[in-house]
């Protein structure tokens, strides 16, 4: 998938968002589960350590929620969104655990890589690195994961990363493909030279461009956060309590170390400022307007994030409004 890049529209495929950090584990392969009835063609599933914020109260172990989603759905793909394969969780042991999802899935699994953020890599104790220096410690971990994907016994002794004598018995039938988050040109270049697909939380058309530049040619998935409720300002509300620190502008999300941090910061941002970007109410026109702010910037898989916990409501207004809408 590291073709020429090529800049036809494509048709937009639409996934499910599950959200690690405010769902409990059995909550997530259920709504897994009912995103796959509703005809998602996808899902993305966040994986922390920690919750951004205390408010939100979960923060399951992501691997073995998708052994749940992976033994009771039957048709859609599942991504990470994203995992860090570098500092918390070494890339020989994300290697192993994606090849055994890959295993299972059958074709199902892909796995959404970035650089991580400090609130879920410092638990360790490991220093937090600098921007430059994570992008080139992810290129590494990418390559780690590909050579142990390809079978039979690796070692590597790399600048970051060591792998002594290490052998995956059980692989999936083709390698799992990567998806890599890319909020600078940088860690986009990273994405199109080496990834199979790009990830952003933002619709940004310079991300898209620098991307394909590089030769990327693969899916570009991105998200659109809102939260559906048959109330406008009770789904404000929601989206506030819940995600008020998406208000925060700047690189704080990824220097952070603590959810206690996020939640002390945030204090200075307003209900106005929260749900700002956040489509709130029954209302579908401005989750479509979002959807095609996306696709005007590049992006063909997009990802509905529903706050809060009323999961059932939102695929009533998936299957009702927004799937004919869209």
């Amino acid at each position: 998938m590291h073709g020429s890049a090529r800049n036809e529209r494509r048709m937009t495929e639409f996934g499910y968002w599950l959200s690690s950090e405010e769902h409990k584990p059995l909550d997530l392969v259920a709504n897994a589960r009912r995103a796959d009835e509703a005809g998602f063609g996808f899902a993305m599933i966040s994986d922390h350590f920690h919750p951004w914020i205390d408010a939100q109260g979960q923060s399951g172990f992501v691997w073995s929620v998708i052994g749940g989603i992976a033994a009771t759905t039957e048709r859609i793909r599942l991504g990470t969104g994203v995992t860090c394969p570098m500092i918390r969780t070494h890339p020989a042991i994300v290697a192993h655990a994606a090849a055994t999802c890959g295993a299972m899935m059958d074709g199902r699994f892909f796995l959404g890589v970035g650089t991580g953020e400090n609130l879920n890599e410092q638990v360790t104790g490991a220093r937090w690195p600098a921007p430059d220096e994570r992008v080139e410690m992810l290129e590494e971990s990418m390559e780690v994961m590909r050579l142990l994907w390809q079978g039979g016994e690796h070692t590597h002794r790399g600048k970051h990363y060591t792998v002594d004598h290490a052998r995956l018995y059980t692989l999936p039938d083709e390698p799992p493909q990567i998806a890599v988050a890319a909020a600078n040109p940088k860690a986009a270049e990273l994405a199109g030279r080496l990834g199979d697909a790009l990830v952003n939380t933002s619709p940004d058309a310079e991300i898209v461009e620098a991307y394909r530049s590089a030769s990327g040619d693969g899916p570009r998935y991105g998200q659109v956060r809102l939260c559906w409720a048959e109330d406008e300002e009770q789904a404000k509300q929601t989206a506030f309590e819940l995600w008020r620190h998406s208000g925060l502008g700047g690189t704080i999300n990824q220097e952070l170390p603590r959810p206690a941090d996020f939640g002390a910061v945030a204090k200075s941002v307003t209900l106005e400022m929260a749900t700002e970007e956040i489509p709130c109410g029954p209302d579908p026109e401005p989750v479509v307007e979002q959807v095609r702010e996306w696709e005007q910037a590049g992006f063909d898989h997009i990802s509905l994030h529903q706050v809060g916990p009323d999961q059932e409501g939102f695929f009533r207004f998936w299957e009702e409004e927004l799937r004919p809408r869209l």
